[in-house]
């Protein structure tokens, strides 16, 4: 049975599409609209069409199942160009989203009408892509070459008010029902005819438009291929024929779908999805109900936890055992608020409605009748382990103990507890209402509904949780120390921290390493690695960190970390007297100094992600290299394009990342460089981890 059919209502066919859950362009989807387009053309008592979907949405874009396989017939931009070859009028009816192939397929309709709370868009430069059935060529014709990129290359959704105000709709429905309203539009162009925007022209545009548009978004895409072909492809609308445009358009799509940049970005999108699905833990498992939040520590983390949960609906209580810290703790919350309205983020009736389930606390006795209390305080074993001793006698049973540790025991934690079920894990990344990131760690006892609860949690707060398991630093903050390991070591071999942060800020990282280490302050990894119980055997490991701490050089808190940062400014600025400790602490360890060139940096540095990956992966510390890649991509600024260092080692190809790393083992030893067994394997037998 097709999953789009046609039924006359007066004069008016009206073609539905049915393919749940959100109408996506399958090939039965595109075959059933041709199909029954041409049955409306040919039938002479049919005046006008209408398109519409059934459920929640307007068809919302290419099935996804689609992806990574061979193209079937009917392609896409030839349904596009049947619905607009049409020579009755064709009205597309928009509710919900009309996104990506759902949108271009409403432009190849000759007029169209949403619902007030549809949107509509063209999100595929997310995907590393252009619209690739005529949108690119369509748009600028209906809305002007500016505001057609400024759809494509934000790939966000346009409210259908805003499309109206545009011209990319002519119409928004005026009451519930919006089939009835879009038949009584159908009925009204039947006098006007089809109104093909092929046939129109791109409004006058100053040619230096597009060279500064690429110039503007230089900065932000940092040499990702698509956005500068969509401006391309915009700008070819606007000097050659819509067929002309059309046959760039298509070789730009098919390129980019080719290159190795949409393949990372479409590996994001999918394993993005992937991580709310945990084995063993069934779709069915009950999840707690979560209303009210108590926050221990109100430090910046707290507060930024405190704020997250408080814009996200929740009762929040923050509790510090101390009235200045506490102080401080109101006072971060509060800021945040004003800074969202001055922003024009939230209103200031919800700033008010936030503050109103706002409460400060220096005792337990106040949250007993909490459901969640997530910890923040000082990561120190002892002190947490005190925190949750005292939790426990306070909470109400079913009361969910979760600790935002980044590197510690969630076993050892909750031992301190009578109820090891109810302890989880809750790695929020700073700044925490802000990050997408919660690495949601299971304890050997954490029950399943809990670790379900926590995945709830993590979507209603806007966050990607991802399920991990229990060892010193988890999975993020794990491979982050062979990450930062190589950039300490790098640095006594005689590449300068600037050098470093560069190479990998132009290969995509989101920061160099030495730049994040002021960020987040020397003293935090500082203490953490005192804490730890595996730290190597060598005077070498994070040399230079704990000597610039000694120092009292915690990075931008101070003024002074790898760099120099004046008053009131995060520049970072390269500090002679660092050039100078390094030197001295290499003479002292009998490093000899050295050139070292880019590919080197990159290789030791990312293979160090990949191979601790491969282990953790072995330890089952992950479910799926996916996991992995999430985490990576979303707390630690790894590049989307890239796919994760999973996925990027993949697309390398196996086999040259382990003769890259058996190269490093015979420079460097084994200390750091041994393969691990699952990667070896992998490599010898041409598998990749996402075969996993």
């Amino acid at each position: 049975m097709s999953p789009v059919s046609i039924a006359r209502e007066g004069d008016v066919a009206v073609i539905t599409v049915d393919n749940p859950p959100v109408n996506a362009l399958s090939q039965a989807v595109r075959q059933g609209l041709v199909n029954c387009i041409e049955e409306a053309e040919a039938d002479a008592a049919v005046a006008a069409i209408v398109i519409a979907c059934a459920g929640r949405t307007f068809i919302a874009g290419a099935d996804i199942k689609e992806f990574g396989k061979p193209p079937l017939e009917p392609f896409l931009p030839d349904v596009v160009n049947r619905v607009e070859a049409c020579d009755k009028p064709v009205i597309a009816a928009i509710h919900g989203t009309a996104l990506g192939g759902g949108f271009e397929v409403a432009l190849g309709c000759h007029y169209r009408i949403a619902s007030r709370s549809a949107a509509v868009g063209l999100p595929e430069v997310n995907l590393g892509l252009l619209p690739g059935a005529g949108g690119t060529q369509r748009l600028p014709r209906l809305i002007g070459a500016e505001a057609a990129m400024d759809v494509m290359l934000s790939g966000k959704p346009v409210k259908a008010p805003a499309a109206l105000e545009s011209g990319a709709i002519d119409r928004v429905a005026e009451g519930d029902d919006l089939l009835a309203d879009a038949i009584a539009f159908a009925e009204a162009c039947v006098e006007h005819g089809p109104r093909r925007i092929r046939d129109m022209t791109v409004a006058d545009v100053d040619p230096a438009l597009f060279d500064t548009r690429r110039k503007a978004i230089a900065p932000r895409t940092r040499g990702l291929v698509s956005p500068g072909k969509i401006i391309d492809a915009v700008e070819i609308a606007t000097t050659k024929s819509f067929d002309d445009g059309c046959a760039a358009e298509r070789e730009f799509f098919v390129a980019c779908m080719a290159s190795p940049q949409s393949s990372g970005l479409r590996h994001a999108f999918f394993a993005e999805r992937s991580v709310a699905k945990v084995p063993g833990i069934d779709k069915s498992t009950p999840v707690r109900e979560l209303n009210k939040m108590a926050v221990i520590g109100a430090g910046t983390m707290g507060a930024g936890i405190a704020y997250a949960g408080l814009t996200t609906g929740f009762d929040v209580t923050l509790i510090d055992n101390s009235e200045e810290g506490l102080a401080r703790g109101d006072k971060t919350v509060r800021g945040l608020y004003s800074g969202g309205v001055e922003r024009g983020k939230i209103t200031a009736e919800d700033m008010q409605a936030g503050l109103d389930r706002f409460a400060t606390s220096q005792g337990y006795e106040d949250i007993a009748d909490v459901d969640i209390v997530i910890e923040a305080v000082f990561e120190s074993m002892a002190v947490k382990r005190e925190v949750f001793g005292a939790l426990d006698e306070v909470l109400k049973p079913g009361a969910i103990l979760a600790s935002n540790t980044s590197t510690l025991s969630i076993d050892e934690i909750a031992a301190a507890t009578d109820r090891p079920a109810d302890v989880i894990g809750l790695h929020f990344f700073s700044p925490a209402h802000i990050m997408r990131l919660l690495e949601i760690v299971r304890g050997e006892m954490t029950g399943d509904d809990v670790i379900a609860t926590s995945l709830a949690l993590a979507k209603r707060m806007r966050k990607i949780g991802v399920v991990v398991g229990n060892c010193p630093g988890f999975v993020g903050n794990r491979m982050l120390y062979g990450y930062g390991r190589e950039s300490q070591l790098l640095m006594l071999e005689g590449a300068a921290p600037e050098y470093i942060d560069k190479v990998l800020y132009d290969w995509g990282m989101a920061m160099g390493p030495n730049a994040v280490g002021d960020l987040a302050g020397l003293d935090i990894g500082y203490k953490g690695r005192k804490e730890r119980p595996d730290i190597p055997d060598d005077p070498r490991y994070y040399r230079v960190a704990d000597v610039l701490v000694e120092m009292g050089r915690y990075g931008q808190k101070t003024g002074r970390g790898n760099y120099l940062y004046e008053a009131g400014s995060r520049k970072p600025i390269p500090d002679p007297e660092v050039t100078a400790i390094i030197k001295a602490e290499a003479e002292k360890l009998g490093v000899e100094q050295r050139d070292i060139d880019a590919d080197e940096i990159i290789d030791r540095c990312i293979y160090a992600l990949v191979t601790e990956g491969a282990r953790i992966l072995e330890d089952g510390i992950a479910s799926r290299s996916a996991d992995i890649d999430v985490v990576w991509m979303n707390g630690y600024g790894f590049p989307r394009h890239r796919g994760g260092p999973m996925h990027y080692a993949d697309s390398v190809g196996l086999d040259k990342v382990l003769a890259r790393v058996r190269e490093f083992e015979d420079r460097f030893g084994s200390l750091y460089w041994e393969p691990p067994e699952l990667l070896t394997e992998l490599a010898e037998s041409g598998r990749r981890f996402s075969d996993l």
